[in-house]
């Protein structure tokens, strides 16, 4: 998660990790050779929002078979086919994260060795190592619940009882991991000041920022009081799920309040596009301003960031992007795709739910009109679309690319001259050939850079960064926190809601709810707001790569993720035959599912490691 030119330097170093005792002296021997083992700490942070990345694929985003046959996808296998314990998907329990933990262990043991280090960037070396090795062994506990603490790194002539980890109760492992980011936290440079080189980093706004998600996510139903995992045990009897406990939705809302108060004294705020003097209406930067929120670089929003070395921008592009206006547009291998789920999850123009808003036509959705001048803004003029693809808000229009819609950038940059999306069968964005098509009619614009565009059939992409955690992430999460901690939801956490429907264009959940929803309370209740609130995250952060895992702490995710996977008839060209709601897949997410199952081989070898329920 580092700049391009930060992560760049690094590439060369994924292999420095030395495997014998002198190989390790001499990589601490000098600032130069511990520089780099500090960048191997970094090498292994998971590439959020790659195509192969766990959490791309979830009940928002599907693909044809050949996209997974190409690119052996293990997210969408498990989803799939569900998981296996003789070889699992994802695999990160053998090396992986336990892995970099070792490395970041090693090296907070030997930094003190090297000689010529100053002692101020010694102290946040040793910052930025405890927050990985922090974060590492939490993306390990979300992943797996129950894990092993590595504290230090076991000796050589260790016996094979020591040997023989054993899991922790989940709440032992969070406190471990809130301790080490204590520790770290005030060593780190509130901001980074030399952007060229640093920016990725680690900062206290990250680290703080990283805190309040951890702290959610220790709170939230999965790890709170979970009656599922009530007789999930060890060997001894100890239980590894606790109780319910009010108290870590308290500690929840202090960690999202402090990180958020530092974002903001670090000059972190909500991106808002204004392209003066461009002569675009207001309802054009709404819709970019969605996918320059992603793709502005190091924009104020962005509070933590990747680039991934010499990767201009994201390797999804090439498998998201439609083909416009290029016959020889490199294969694409059955993309990336939007669902009909997604579509529809996104709020009417007036700022609800379609489903509940007493003014949107729902019943009538999937059937046809003929658009008007009235609508150019948001739809090619003079065609037929769906209901469903009209009077919705930006945020829909700035993340999916839909038949009958606009797209623009890429090389166009007027807005009456903008691309036209046609995804009906036989047109350049629509199925062109098994490895050329979007699975469901739609696509993902929100992810690509405008600035990106084509030169003859060469695409050139603008180098960007992945927002991994952003600030509007961490305004929704305090809001939820917030309501979970009071008794009925006040204005301020309405305040922080509102302050992401605001820069999306929406009216504030009180008047939206009031005036425009068949449940005009819904937004005075505890349960009504956390519906909104979860609704309101999914939309503002969707196809981000988080939401696979906001539903497994939901304790979701067997239900969102079961179910039919729909789209439009998109082998189909003609207006009929297209505009028919087909199923492409049924998924079924069992509730073994939701953690991951420890590789058969690591339960052979360690006999005091227990098996996660259902495997």
């Amino acid at each position: 998660m580092l700049s391009g030119c930060f992560f760049a330097s690094c590439d060369s170093y994924l292999d420095v990790v030395p495997d014998n005792i002198a190989t390790i002296d001499h990589a601490f021997s000098d600032r130069n050779q511990a520089e780099k083992y500090l960048y191997t700490l970094y090498s292994y942070l998971p590439k959020i929002g790659n195509e192969s990345s766990e959490g791309r694929f979830d009940d928002f985003t599907w693909s044809g078979k050949r996209f997974e046959e190409t690119y052996h996808q293990d997210q969408i296998l498990i989803l799939r086919y569900g998981d296996r314990v003789s070889s699992p998907y994802c695999n990160y329990w053998e090396g992986g994260w336990f892995q970099a933990i070792r490395d970041c262990n090693i090296f907070l043991e030997k930094v003190d060795q090297v000689r010529d280090l100053e002692t101020f960037e010694k102290i946040r070396w040793i910052a930025e190592a405890k927050f990985l090795k922090a974060y590492y062994h939490f993306l390990l506990l979300q992943k797996y619940g129950p894990i092993p603490i590595v504290d230090v790194n076991l000796p050589v002539a260790a016996s094979d009882d020591e040997v023989m980890v054993e899991r922790l109760p989940v709440d032992i492992v969070f406190e471990y991991v809130f301790r080490l980011l204590d520790e770290a936290t005030p060593n780190l440079p509130q901001k980074i000041e030399n952007v060229a080189l640093e920016m990725g980093r680690i900062t206290q706004s990250i680290a703080l920022s990283v805190k309040a998600k951890i702290a959610v996510t220790s709170a939230s139903p999965l790890f709170n009081g979970n009656t599922t995992y009530a007789a999930f045990k060890d060997r001894h009897g100890q239980s590894m799920f606790s109780a319910y406990s009010h108290d870590k939705w308290t500690k929840a809302v202090e960690a999202c309040k402090q990180a958020i108060d530092m974002c903001h004294l670090a000059g972190h705020g909500l991106y808002e596009y204004n392209s003066e003097g461009s002569g675009l209406s207001n309802e054009t930067q709404k819709i970019i301003q969605v996918g320059r929120i992603m793709t502005d670089k190091w924009n104020k929003e962005h509070v933590w960031g990747m680039t991934w070395g010499t990767v201009p921008g994201w390797t999804t592009e090439q498998y998201l992007l439609p083909s416009f206006h290029v016959d020889h547009f490199p294969s694409s291998a059955a993309c990336i795709a939007p669902t009909m789920k997604a579509a529809e999850l996104f709020y009417s123009k007036n700022g609800v739910p379609i489903e509940e808003d007493k003014f949107y036509d729902y019943d009538h959705r999937y059937e046809t009109v003929e658009t008007t001048a009235a609508d150019n803004k948001f739809v090619q003029t003079g065609v037929r679309t769906a209901q469903l693809h009209l009077n919705r808000e930006y945020r829909f229009y700035g993340s999916i690319a839909f038949d009958g819609g606009w797209w623009y950038g890429l090389g166009r940059y007027n807005e009456d001259g903008q691309w036209p999306v046609n995804t009906k069968s036989g047109n350049l964005s629509g199925y062109r050939s098994p490895e050329r098509y979007s699975c469901s009619g739609f696509w993902i614009k929100k992810l690509i850079n405008m600035q990106n565009s084509f030169s003859g059939t060469n695409y050139i992409s603008v180098r960007t960064n992945y927002p991994v955690l952003r600030l509007a992430d961490l305004y929704l999460l305090y809001a939820e926190a917030l309501n979970e901690h009071l008794d009925a939801p006040n204005a301020e956490v309405w305040e922080y809601v509102n302050q992401v429907r605001e820069r999306a264009g929406l009216e504030s959940v009180q008047d939206s709810w009031t005036k425009y929803s068949t449940n005009p309370d819904k937004f005075t209740t505890k349960l009504g707001m956390q519906d909104i609130i979860r609704q309101e995250r999914s939309i503002e952060l969707m196809f981000e790569g988080h939401r696979f895992y906001d539903l497994r702490r939901w304790n979701k995710a067997p239900t969102a993720l079961t179910g039919s996977v729909k789209g439009w008839n998109f082998i189909e060209n003609s207006v009929e035959d297209f505009y028919q709601v087909i199923i492409f897949e049924n998924v079924l997410f069992t509730d073994r599912e939701v953690l991951s199952p420890i590789p058969l081989s690591e339960m052979m070898k360690n006999h005091n490691l227990i098996q996660n329920p259902g495997w």
